[in-house]
């Protein structure tokens, strides 16, 4: 999109980051560093390192250094490449309203809105139905900008190591050379995926892995021009593998989908308001598990634009109440059993989700083990088991992993989960767009007093130690009275 000729783009956006700036600085934004430094074997240690610097990884370090905490970001991608929006995802815009604020941390001048306004008008704004994905995209790369934060692209960590000295060892492929950083708290902030990986049927085992992917894969939806393509699932990705293929020119595209209906009705967004965001915490196990397995067995349904942006093409079918039972490698083709037919694709796309597998991270290696889950302390009541849930780590308030036996890995809660599996634990804000702000302020808050909290002698000896003076003994002169005389 380019800017609206009437304003000047640049110059639009340029006065938004100076009012920005402005209000950043009435605050006293960011705050003074406060945390004492510290090295390990002769190296500094950071405060906070996060990694990924999606835009939860960018929230997150953005409100650490408003707090005064340096946090530093460790991205494997290429600079402006972070998170889905320029690589996976694949749907024209993003499902949720415009209006919502995201990671602006309560700053108007930081929303998306204010960075569109400034460059295309109000107008413009007025008559845009939903973000464009790159848009999006867009944004955020401005938004790592205005807020100079610190992101280290291509760097991918290799090894997540706790620490008995209460501290954290990364291990990292960097573009020169591996590279070891020592951290008082590290954040995941590593998306939906980022406790695990794709969730794959077992029959995808031995099916020959030119002929099929996984819709969170980077691929090339343009190799499946003019081939038969089948589609696993329902959901929102679903629909937007399906509609890129037809649109790169497949010659058919066959949803199979198991349940007999779309799910029609976003639980998720009928719960949408400040008590769901900042009560889920405070409620009781049970409620938290009641009411995540119940959005989970009613499932989020797709987006309608996407929908109707697979229905509109002539070549594209709904299989309904089409389970598949079994996948076949077939000369150059997959042979599909469902319970009423058989099906033959060229290439298939299993838009099946994601599950938490710790071992598939070798990063994990060093702590996967020590993990509580809260299967591990939780029973679901009858007719509430959800293999899903019972996976979900079980976390503290400040998003920080926990001990199965206390003891067993000392430095473990100095890793923060920030990403979609802490749901259970702090309701949806960690996932999606609507809560990122939220999110961001209790984890950043939470981590400010977990440090002072676990160096607190040093700040007592620093209280005790200020000796600056405000008031120096000149102000005032002592009343003395005068003695009376004594009459004779």
């Amino acid at each position: 999109m380019t800017p609206n000729p009437s304003l000047d783009g640049s110059a639009g956006l340029a006065a938004l980051e100076a009012r920005l700036a402005e209000d950043l600085s009435r605050l006293e934004l960011p705050a003074r560093r406060w945390v004492f430094p510290r090295t390990h074997e002769g190296a500094p240690v950071l405060d906070v390192a996060v990694i990924g610097a999606g835009q939860f990884g960018l929230a997150a370090s953005a409100a650490l250094r408003h707090l005064g905490i340096e946090a530093i970001n460790f991205d494997a991608a290429p600079e402006g490449f972070e998170g889905p929006w320029a690589t996976t995802a694949r749907m024209e815009t993003l499902r949720s309203p415009k209006e919502l604020t995201g990671p602006a941390l309560g700053f108007a001048s930081l929303t998306f809105r204010a960075w569109f306004e400034s460059q295309w008008g109000k107008t413009a704004w007025a008559a845009l139905d939903k973000i464009p994905r790159l848009q999006w995209m867009d944004y955020l790369r401005w938004y790592r900008k205005v807020m100079a934060l610190d992101v280290r692209n291509q760097h991918t960590v290799t090894q997540i190591e706790p620490l008995p000295d209460g501290l954290v060892r990364l291990s990292m492929d960097t573009p020169s050379g591996p590279q070891v950083q020592t951290a008082r708290r590290v954040v995941l902030a590593t998306g939906y995926d980022g406790l695990g990986g794709r969730r794959l049927p077992a029959f995808v085992d031995g099916l020959p892995t030119d002929r099929w992917c996984h819709s969170s894969d980077v691929f090339d939806f343009n190799r499946l021009r003019g081939l038969r393509v089948g589609v696993v699932g329902a959901g929102a990705s679903s629909m937007d593998s399906a509609a890129s293929a037809l649109e790169a020119g497949a010659a058919s595209v066959d949803l199979l989908i198991r349940r007999r209906d779309i799910p029609r009705i976003n639980k998720v967004k009928g719960a949408g308001n400040s008590g769901f965001s900042f009560g889920h915490w405070d409620l009781a196990d049970e409620d938290k598990w009641r009411i995540r397995h119940y959005i989970n067995v009613q499932q989020v349904p797709p987006p309608r634009a996407s929908v109707q942006r697979v229905s509109r093409h002539a070549n594209a079918r709904f299989h309904l109440g089409c389970p598949v039972l079994d996948v076949q490698a077939v000369g150059d083709g997959l042979r599909v059993t469902t319970p009423e037919q058989t099906l033959d694709f060229d290439f298939m796309v299993f838009s099946t989700g994601f599950h938490i597998d710790w071992s598939e991270r070798a990063a994990f290696a060093p702590f996967a083990a020590h993990v509580r889950s809260w299967g591990d302390r939780f029973v679901a009541p009858p007719g509430q088991e959800d293999a899903e849930l019972a996976s979900s780590p079980d976390l503290g308030r400040a998003f920080e992993l926990q001990e199965r036996v206390p003891g067993a890995c000392p430095g473990l809660d100095h890793i923060h989960c920030f990403n979609f599996p802490s749901a259970l634990t702090h309701g949806y804000v960690s996932g999606d767009i609507p809560g990122i702000s939220v999110a961001a302020r209790r984890l950043s808050e939470g981590i400010a007093s977990l440090l002072y909290r676990e160096n607190f002698p040093r700040y007592f000896e620093a209280i005790e130690a200020f000796a600056e003076p405000e008031v120096f003994g000149d102000e005032w002169t002592p009343y003395r009275p005068q003695k009376e005389s004594i009459a004779s």
